[in-house]
């Protein structure tokens, strides 16, 4: 099968901002390399098996290098994908599309772009601002901030009607450039996150508009200067309104974290089901995975224990990674649920539970309370005498963990063999957007299920910026913890904790979250 490339626009926000074209496609790929901007939600829409590579290029941070992605590009493509290269906005609007099209042509892949709304045509549009109006504007233009030196300013400043994207953070020098050609009180417009619920627009002219602006990034923005800015009061009244009608049947319908971003640290591979509970209430998130799931150093014991499983009376499995990691060496050692016929199985957490019936198994023992610790008071509630002299299997994170489960069923007479059955390691690099949204203080919350999310998510921020940097920028964000261990590290490790789960799971986490910004939460089950 031949591969293609659809080099595909995502226009400035959600679903409703998309072609059809665009979203036949990104439903249908199986490679999605995506920019920085692009909302998150859009890749609601991609098929569960296709690889996802975040690519984007934001504010100086560390990135992919753009002969990287063309390089990638065309590997997918030869290899038979159908790859999509989502660009927010427009491709052929300051979208770099040009370098990876022409090594597409160089290594004969076929290629399509497909259009978007570009934010140089939507922010004007939505803020009320007529690019072009017969009195006012007979022309526009649009440039980027990125490299002022570069822009004839003599010829611009004589342009009605001017449109600058990536100009926010070159500011001041823009508006310097502009001193000589525009009058200082020639109306300028700075239009951040259009077509968004939090939409905000700043108007004023050439000589007062920074006194304005709030302090902090105001990226993604838009800049709009010359008179037809005038118009943003008369028109934009009933965009603003459509907003406000927006955000209120939305409060009708319940959803309680509508307008919230929350930051979800979880592993890659466990992330969707929380951001399923989150978006579920209306939340937008953003995950920045803390936890990268490894095999452990040896499978020796792991090993050596499955194949003398008729010595165990309890096998323990206190988190999903441990399911499925016993599981998968059970199947490698040519076995499967059935070699378990004989022992009894005690789960910590709902989760854990389900997944555990993945494999034809029901355990015979929950906690209540959804916490380790609270496992040996159901062991003695279950039979006072449960525990004396049975020998207990327990797979868990090589790192350790759990210890005073272990201490606890030790006191009472059990014989507990604690092995290795998997590792959970830091990633070696922060996911980008992840990293944009914290530094530019668009995260609401940061929920943590686990203290090691909070170790490497304070590992992470560390090995980009110093902590007395990275720290301001989640100063006003809320710290959600899932229970009173992962609070202890929070306490330690951040200095607060802003609210924590009553019950010990990701539905409860949720509920803390939602009445920690005081919005009534009705749990969907």
């Amino acid at each position: 099968m031949k591969g293609r490339v659809f080099i595909v626009g995502a226009g400035i926000g959600g679903v409703e901002f998309l072609t059809v074209r665009a979203k036949d496609l990104i439903s249908a790929a199986e490679v999605i390399i995506s920019d920085a901007l692009v909302d998150p939600s859009l890749l609601d829409l991609v098929p569960e098996n296709c690889d996802r590579i975040i690519a984007g290029k934001r504010g100086g941070q560390e990135s992919i290098k753009q002969v990287e992605i063309n390089q990638i590009l065309v590997q997918y493509c030869l290899q038979g994908k159908q790859v999509v290269r989502l660009k927010s906005g427009d491709p052929w609007i300051f979208g770099r599309s040009l370098p990876e099209i022409s090594a597409l042509q160089a290594a004969d892949c076929e290629w399509e772009v497909v259009a978007g709304i570009s934010s140089a045509i939507a922010a004007p549009m939505l803020a009320g601002i007529p690019l072009t109006e017969v009195e006012a504007s007979s022309c526009f233009a649009v440039m980027t901030g990125h490299d002022l030196e570069r822009l004839p300013w003599e010829a611009i400043a004589k342009i009605p009607t001017l449109v600058i994207l990536m100009g926010t953070n070159n500011l001041a020098g823009l508006l310097e450039k502009l001193g000589d050609g525009k009058s200082t009180d020639t109306a300028i417009a700075i239009v951040r996150w259009c077509g968004r619920i939090e939409q905000q627009v700043w108007t004023g002219n050439l000589a007062n508009i920074q006194s304005k602006l709030p302090t902090g990034s105001l990226s993604p923005s838009v800049i709009i200067i010359g008179e037809v800015v005038k118009f943003h009061e008369q028109l934009s009244h009933q965009r603003f309104k459509s907003l406000e009608n927006l955000a209120q049947s939305v409060d009708k319908e319940k959803l309680p974290l509508q307008g919230k971003t929350i930051l979800v640290t979880r592993s890659a591979g466990q992330a969707s089901q929380f951001t399923d509970l989150l978006t579920s209430q209306g939340a937008t998130v953003i995950e920045m995975p803390t936890l990268a799931i490894l095999p452990p150093t040896s499978w020796e014991f792991l090993d050596q224990a499955i194949k003398s499983l008729s010595d165990y009376d309890w096998l323990i499995l206190t988190s999903a990674n441990a399911v499925e990691s016993f599981f998968g060496r059970l199947q490698k050692a040519g076995q499967d649920s059935r070699a378990l016929h004989a022992l009894k199985v005690a789960v910590v957490g709902r989760k854990t539970a389900e997944v555990l019936t993945n494999y034809g198994i029901t355990p015979d023992l929950v906690p209540t309370d959804f916490i380790a610790d609270a496992l040996v008071d159901d062991f003695l509630a279950y039979d006072h005498h449960v525990l004396t002299g049975k020998k207990m299997l327990f797979p868990r994170v090589e790192s350790g963990g759990r210890e005073i489960l272990v201490e606890q069923l030790q006191h009472h007479g059990a014989v507990v063999e604690a092995i290795a059955a998997y590792e959970s390691g830091c990633p070696e690099t922060i996911d980008p957007v992840a990293l944009e949204a914290i530094q530019n203080q668009r995260i609401d919350a940061i929920s943590f299920a686990s203290s090691k999310t909070v170790k490497h998510f304070c590992k992470l921020l560390d090995r980009v910026v110093s902590r007395e940097i990275w720290q301001p920028w989640i100063a006003t964000v809320k710290i959600a913890s899932i229970g009173p261990q992962t609070s202890k590290t929070c306490e330690e490790l951040i200095g607060r904790v802003d609210c924590e789960a009553l019950e010990y799971t990701l539905d409860g986490l949720v509920e803390a979250i939602a009445n920690s910004f005081a919005i009534h939460y009705s749990n969907p089950k």
